[in-house]
């Protein structure tokens, strides 16, 4: 039987000169592996992650991904519990809630929306003592923005400010 032009048999039969190559081939499945395993860990997002503080007057829980992928979207929910009656409860969130992140929905919707030293500012209104206000936000974030996020947020009732909680999130690609 002939030999088809432009092959032999020692290097596509017997496999001659390439004995490095599935090793090579494995080395990156292995690798592949790895990496979708880091994933399957939560290394690159989107678990929720709580975080809370709190005076005496109220309480402030924000459930939201501190590690997210472009392109993915996601949900924040502020939980704010009035120990003492809030007035006019506002939660400011810091600019980089919103860089590279775009913000699709507020529910259910503030009763106004400012900004304060360029941070959003979402009025919520009167917050009874013993009640609890829930806001959801969803944000998609932009496939180019990668690195680390400032997630700060802070509950002023009116002008006085009744806490901050400290937060940070990263972008992976």
């Amino acid at each position: 039987m002939a030999v088809p032009q432009g092959l032999t048999l020692e290097h596509h039969r017997n496999l001659e000169g390439r004995q490095r190559r599935p090793v090579v081939r494995r080395v990156l499945v292995a690798l592949l592996a790895g990496i979708l395993l880091l994933g399957l860990l939560n290394l690159f997002g989107q678990r929720v992650d709580a975080s809370s503080a709190e005076t005496s007057g109220a309480r402030l829980e924000v459930s939201a991904p501190t590690k997210v992928r472009g392109g993915i979207f996601f949900q924040a929910r502020f939980r704010i519990q009035a120990v003492e009656e809030i007035a006019n409860a506002t939660v400011v969130l810091h600019p980089d809630w919103l860089e590279d992140i775009t913000l699709n929905t507020v529910e259910p919707s503030p009763v106004g929306e400012a900004s304060r030293d360029g941070r959003i500012a979402l009025e919520l209104g009167r917050i009874p003592a013993g009640d609890e206000h829930r806001l959801y936000l969803h944000f998609q974030v932009n496939p180019t923005g990668l690195g680390k996020r400032s997630q700060d947020v802070d509950l002023y009732d009116g002008g006085r400010l009744l806490l901050s909680l400290d937060r940070d999130a990263i972008v992976w690609p």
